[in-house]
């Protein structure tokens, strides 16, 4: 497998670009469940195949590269890549996941994102393991697949490369209070620090269309959070770090000033910055950022962030 900074590409794999489309790339045909019983009880789908599916549950929707990172912090013994990938064409063969990729005006992806289906629902419900998969999962646009791929891919670096890393939660649930409405986010992760647990929260920005609105709903969301937040709320003792995931530097650039012009500042908090490709440095000490006023002009001042060191 490829390590992070053995990575050359100046272009996040999971920014938007024009004229994408998502193309089925899985197995036709139909399968049933006593055919997939028997090769479990044959031992051809084994412990390794269950956590793949356990994962990708999980994550909704996860790279390969995503999926090998992911076994390996679980301490799950695969040899490589290509054991890995010949385990995942063993489940789509069986209908358990299945297989997308990504095809525009100038080729198609060089990666394939996996996802649940049928089958996969029904043996974790078996297995007394909580699954939320629907068939109009399968349907979700590309911005919310590339979204929840990126929000992976700062997860993984975070528990591969940040010493304080202490857990996670994927989608966790806020109140809007004042709108009275319930919302999710993309991710917090929990940073142990002097002692103190750090709370941060992702939030993954696309170049979709619309975008511009979409942030602007979004943050109005945020703002009744944040407004709001008593301890306790969400499970957070105090307020979370704001951070929204963007796909390059000129896109946080863009972001900033949506915020700016329209006037979305979230009182008393100070929303921090970063990119997709930042995460494939080798420390995360210094890939967050913020805006901040320098002789009458907002400047991007990178972060010295100890505590992802």
């Amino acid at each position: 497998m490829i390590q992070d900074n053995e990575i050359q590409s100046k272009v996040s794999p999971f920014a938007m670009r024009k004229n994408e489309i998502k193309v089925f790339d899985g197995k036709d045909g139909y399968v049933s469940m006593n055919q997939i019983l028997a090769k479990i009880n044959s031992g051809v789908i084994n412990d390794i195949h269950f956590k793949i599916i356990e994962l990708i549950n999980e994550f909704d929707f996860l790279t390969s590269r995503q999926l090998l990172q992911l076994l390996k912090i679980n301490e799950v013994q695969i040899k490589d890549q290509g054991a890995l990938n010949r385990k995942l064409d063993q489940l789509m063969k069986n209908k358990i996941i299945t297989r997308y990729y990504f095809k525009n005006d100038d080729g198609m992806s060089d990666y394939r994102i996996y996802c649940l289906e049928k089958m996969g629902k029904y043996i974790l419900t078996s297995r007394e393991i909580q699954s939320t998969w629907q068939p109009s999962d399968v349907a979700k646009p590309i911005e919310i697949i590339k979204k929840k791929l990126s929000a992976n891919q700062l997860l993984i670096a975070y528990m591969t490369k940040v010493k304080g890393f202490k857990s996670y939660k994927n989608k966790p649930e806020l109140t809007a209070k004042t709108l009275g409405k319930k919302f999710k986010a993309g991710l917090t992760i929990t940073i142990e620090y002097e002692s103190k647990d750090i709370n941060f929260i992702y939030e993954s920005i696309r170049r979709e269309n619309s975008w511009e609105k979409k942030l602007a709903d979004r943050l109005l969301y945020y703002r009744d959070f944040y407004k709001n937040f008593v301890s306790g709320d969400s499970g957070f003792a105090l307020p979370p770090q704001l951070v929204l995931i963007c796909e390059d530097t000129k896109h946080m650039a863009e972001v900033f000033k949506e915020i700016f012009v329209n006037k979305l500042e979230i009182q008393g908090v100070n929303i921090y910055y970063t990119t997709d490709l930042l995460q494939n440095e080798e420390s995360m000490q210094k890939t967050l950022s913020a805006f901040a006023e320098q002789d009458g002009k907002y400047k991007l001042i990178n972060l010295n962030a100890k505590l992802l060191a």
